[in-house]
């Protein structure tokens, strides 16, 4: 049997969560929203996650499952990052001191812990390995999966040197979050760098490579992700721990646009979204069609690159209020952000002390 791809330490025991069991769940999250600080060990195609410190975890980051409710900022200090190849560098700057440590090798992270606190107003879980509970697993375990486990995931912020992400937009045709606006990211393979599967997934879908001496790189956060997001939409066909990396590069935005090529199969279009635009996605909460903190003043739209099936490409106006939509109730196709895209932009807006 393969190993486990995701693998829980729990009061110090090993343990494969199976398909049908919520990872944080099982990690002690309580009733509160989340995120949850995580131990973490990375490993060669494999992600150790523990709610306490043990041997060989290297870094601590916030655990989030899909819900309602969401809140921007309310941090106490600002995460940067240095690189130099092999090795990262991360300085946490706190208000009037700096804990600097030393360079560690990339394959690893520091022992810091990141918290943030969670959405004033308490909201019931959405995520379907949440709602369902155990009775209702066993009168329908046959219509889920009994043969896997929790798939593991990695996703790529790509950050241009003038401070604008990446995203793209998956495909209609493809049968896992079609139509959904994410970062480039997939499966991580077996024996793979965990890095590496970003950098291996960000060519893969967009045709970029980073030069090794031109970009850095943290772990931002993980994400438990459900598909079919909502169990009125179905039972969940998908499972996946999800790590977001942010990989900030020495090139701009005009650089980087300049060397795209995004594979059609998996791509129909792409852009570049600024923070300020990036803090109204992230503030909307699934469930309504309100937002909270959004800026005073939005652009109508913004600037995308759209796939044509000639093979060609094309600039189109998309209108922000797409990227607004949340998550509806019932199974629809509609283009809109992802919730767990949006978890990850929070993070990236908080590392940008915003």
């Amino acid at each position: 049997m393969a190993a486990s791809r995701v693998l829980l330490l729990l009061s110090g025991r090993p343990v494969s969560p199976s398909f049908v069991q919520s990872v944080c769940r099982l990690l002690g999250a309580g009733p509160g929203f989340g995120p949850w600080p995580t131990h973490c060990s990375f490993k060669r195609g494999q992600l150790v996650l523990s709610d306490r410190p043990f041997p060989g975890a290297s870094t601590t980051l916030p655990l989030q499952v899909g819900r309602k409710g969401s809140r921007v900022g309310g941090r106490s200090g600002v995460w940067s990052w240095r690189g130099r190849p092999g090795s990262i560098r991360l300085d946490l700057l706190l208000p009037n001191r700096a804990v600097l440590p030393n360079f560690c090798p990339a394959s690893e992270a520091l022992n810091q812990t990141a918290t943030y606190p969670p959405h004033p107003h308490q909201r019931p879980p959405f995520c379907p390995f949440v709602a369902l509970d155990q009775q209702q697993l066993r009168a329908r375990g046959s219509e889920l999966p009994t043969n896997r486990g929790v798939d593991l995931g990695v996703a790529v912020i790509l950050q241009s040197s003038d401070q604008t992400v990446l995203l793209t937009r998956r495909t209609s045709t493809l049968s896992l979050s079609p139509n959904l606006w994410v970062p480039p990211g997939g499966h991580v393979e077996l024996e793979e760098e965990l890095l590496d599967g970003g950098l291996r997934e960000l060519w893969e879908e967009s045709g970029l490579q980073l030069p090794q001496d031109q970009f850095s790189w943290v772990p931002l956060g993980l994400w438990e992700s459900a598909y079919p997001p909502r169990l009125s939409w179905g039972l969940p066909k998908y499972h996946h721990i999800i790590l977001y990396l942010l990989v900030v590069s020495q090139e701009s935005q005009q650089q980087l646009q300049a060397r795209i090529q995004p594979n059609p199969n998996e791509v129909s279009a792409f852009m570049w979204l600024g923070p300020d635009v990036a803090a109204a996605v992230a503030t909307m909460e699934d469930g309504t069609e309100t937002s909270r903190h959004l800026p005073q003043e939005l652009p109508p739209s913004i600037l995308i690159v759209e796939l044509k099936e000639d093979g060609g490409a094309r600039p189109l106006a998309l209108p922000v209020s797409t990227l607004l939509r949340t998550t509806p109730t019932t199974a629809e196709g509609k283009e809109r952000v992802s919730s767990g895209t949006k978890f990850a932009l929070r993070l990236w807006l908080q590392h940008l002390g915003r």
